[in-house]
Order: C-alpha cells, then structure tokens, then sequence
C-alpha cells in the first residue's frame, strides 16, 4: 500500500522527469499533480489485500489490478486536463514497454502519453526502495540495478538512463527522495 509521503515523492520524480523531458513548469506541475493521484483507486481495494504480509493468491492480484480502474471512476468527476491526466496516470501506471513481458492491461507504453511512463518509473523506483508488509526496503543502488534490468521491458531504455542519472546526480531528487534513499 502507498503511503501519502510516498505518493508526493512519485509527484515530485514525475514532475522532475517532465522538466527535464521539455515540458513547460506548468504543463509538470499539472503532470505531477495528476501523478500524485496514481494509486486512488486503493481505497477501493480491501485492506486484508492491501496489507497481507505474504504472495497474493490469483484472485487478490485481480482485485488488486481493479485499483486501476477504481482510480479512473473515482476522478470521474475531475474535468479538464488534469482530469485527463489523472485518469491517464491512474489506469495505465502498470504498463509495460513491452507488454507481452508483462503490465496489468496490455497496451504498450509507447502507445500511451510519455508522462504515463514517467509516473511508472516512479512509482516502481518508490515502491522498490519503501518497505512493505510483504518486503523490506531495497538499498537504492540495488533499486537503480532492478530498473537497468527492466530497459526494454518494462520500460524504454532511454527513459531508465535518464532516470538513473536523475537518481544519482540531481539535487532535485535528493530532497525529495531522502525519506526513501539507503546506502545499503
């Protein structure tokens, strides 16, 4: 389950990401408003899924995939483009760049808005380093070394480079990042 600290830091990485990709400052911060709406449909998902320790059986990995759509039900009411977004962004997080490798609805990330891809590098960097009733935190290089091992899968190579190197060499990142970054 995300946390509200972890849902900022997916905002702030996706908002990062769109700035340096050439989207104007306004154009991020909606990005990154809508961003931090990915995962609203959880609470529409039972918390004895949300919160079990162990593997999730067939079932609760189907009802855990319908925070997707819950999501896009739940901003239904949320008009112009950072309804859009938001909606976006909360329905197709989960997807892949290559989608026979895996994602939650099949439709590859290529076909979708870029700012789509940059929430989902986010949000599987955040949920890699945070700890969980299921996993512990994973150290960040450990974290960075997982997203290498997704380019051309789960994402766009070009993406995970950009991202690594925001990781590693941006201040941006470090502040917002610093509740979740471990040496080891």
């Amino acid at each position: 389950m995300s946390l509200p600290h972890e849902n900022k830091i997916v905002a702030g990485l996706t908002e990062i990401i769109a700035l340096e990709r050439g989207y104007s400052p306004a154009k991020a911060r909606l990005i990154r408003n809508a961003a931090a709406l990915h995962d609203v449909g959880k609470i529409k998902i039972p918390n004895s899924i949300l919160t079990k320790p162990g593997s999730l059986t067939a079932r609760e990995f189907e009802i855990i995939k319908t925070h997707t759509t819950k999501g896009v039900e739940l901003l239904s009411s949320v008009k112009g483009e950072l309804g859009e977004a938001a909606k976006l962004i909360s329905l197709f997080h989960h997807e892949w760049h290559d989608p026979s490798a895996g994602g939650y609805w099949g439709v590859p990330l290529s076909l979708l808005p870029d700012y789509i891809s940059f929430a989902a590098i986010a949000d599987v960097f955040v949920a890699c380093c945070s700890e969980r009733v299921y996993k512990a935190e994973w150290p960040t290089e450990t974290v960075l070394e997982y997203l290498e091992s997704q380019a051309d899968t789960q994402f766009c190579p070009k993406l995970v480079k950009e991202f690594i190197s925001l990781i590693r060499n941006d201040s941006r990142v470090s502040a917002i990042c610093s509740p979740i970054l471990r040496k080891s």
